[in-house]
């Protein structure tokens, strides 16, 4: 034996001879994967506990494991096949504003307004700053309540039968239509609750709205894209129906007429626009791939 092999041996077997006599056990040092909580902290209220079990491959990690229930809770995509989400409002806060509602004509969209509200729902004055919007939750919910309300008129605006001899261009210029018309009652009021929804503080959330808004339209009215125009559809819609919004405060002529036709105008356009976008792009296509085949008929490696 070596003396070096020899020196080695001695050593180990010098510090096993060590720790049987002090009757310690060596350490072994254990890597812990990262949980979703240190300490689990049970509660009544809680039904499910996240909690870390070995792993059967290895005594040296630990793996976190979580409910279905609470990996359900975060699924975030949208199946027509599961229940909806919840709304936007809670009971409290769905009661003062629907109450609210009704006063937008005389008050506008307004704190007084809110405070009417909660005092005929129940509630006292103070009761409006669970609303910590103020008055654009009165917005808000003005612009939720008639986008949910399209999906309920589309019986009504086509027919069973018809609604599939009907372009999906036509069923969106009615279905816009019918959205803008759900701004019959408070349309005197409108333009201050534009003044409204353009501060700072409330652009995101109005334009997110903006483009549920047009989303909505476009389902409803059939539309199956799976290419780029998907984005470019309802973007154009958006810009759309802010402009006719915008125009219909200012039209005094009867059943909103003027109104009408200007959205019939700024639709036809951007359709020309998108026709003539797509003649662009397929002849360039055309061109390119032409290109290509005169080149490898050349010799060229492309």
């Amino acid at each position: 034996m070596r003396p070096a092999t020899a020196t080695a041996t001695l050593s180990r077997r010098t510090a096993a001879a060590a720790l049987a006599a002090t009757g310690s056990q060596p350490r072994v040092r254990v890597r812990l994967l990262s949980c979703a909580a240190k300490t689990t902290t049970r509660t009544p209220s809680s039904s499910s506990k996240t909690r870390c079990i070995s792993s059967s491959s290895s005594s040296s990690h630990l793996r976190c494991a979580q409910p279905k229930q609470a990996l359900s809770q975060r699924r975030n995509y949208h199946s027509h096949e599961h229940p909806a989400p919840p709304g936007p409002f809670n009971p409290t806060e769905e009661a003062i504003l629907s109450a609210a509602y009704k006063h937008i004509p005389t008050h506008g969209f307004s704190l007084e307004s809110l405070a009417l509200g909660a005092r005929e729902a129940g509630y006292l004055d103070i009761s409006t700053t669970i609303l910590p919007e103020g008055a654009f939750s009165l917005i808000r919910y003005h612009l939720v309540k008639q986008r949910e309300a399209l999906a309920g008129r589309r019986d009504a605006l086509f027919a069973a039968e018809e609604s599939k001899l009907i372009p999906v261009s036509e069923k969106v210029e009615i279905l816009t239509w019918e959205r803008l018309l759900g701004n019959r009652e408070v349309i005197g009021r409108w333009q201050e609750a534009l003044a409204i929804m353009a501060q700072p503080s409330y652009i995101p959330a109005s334009l997110k709205e903006l483009a549920k808004l047009a989303d909505e339209i476009y389902y409803l009215a059939g539309d199956m894209s799976v290419d780029p125009s998907w984005y470019t559809k309802r973007a154009s819609l958006s810009t759309i129906y802010a402009a006719a919004e915008l125009f219909m405060t200012n039209d005094h002529s009867p059943e909103f007429r003027d109104t009408r036709e200007f959205l019939r105008r700024r639709l036809s356009e951007t359709s020309e626009l998108g026709a003539a976008a797509s003649s662009v792009r397929e002849w360039v296509g055309f061109t390119a791939s032409a290109g290509v085949n005169v080149l490898r008929s050349k010799g060229v490696r492309i």
